[in-house]
């Protein structure tokens, strides 16, 4: 069991720094008024309004909460 508590750590490890640079990328490409070809939003579109940040929002959540399992195993 404690390895694939492990392995759903670094999974989620992964797809939380993933989101959070795609967040991140959108954010700066929005401050700075230019279109974003790589992430969720198309065109001048307000990142906090998109699947990326609410994906990084859940993907977090979900780490936390496996990182508490993890400690408590």
């Amino acid at each position: 069991m404690k390895k694939i508590i492990i392995t759903q750590f670094m999974i989620l490890l992964a797809g939380t720094l993933f989101a959070w640079i795609n967040f991140g990328l959108e954010l700066a490409n929005w401050l700075h008024k230019e279109a974003c070809a790589t992430g969720c939003a198309i065109g001048l579109v307000n990142p906090f309004l998109t699947p990326c940040f609410y994906g990084a929002i859940f993907f977090a959540i979900a780490f936390i909460l496996s990182i508490y399992i993890l400690k408590n195993r």
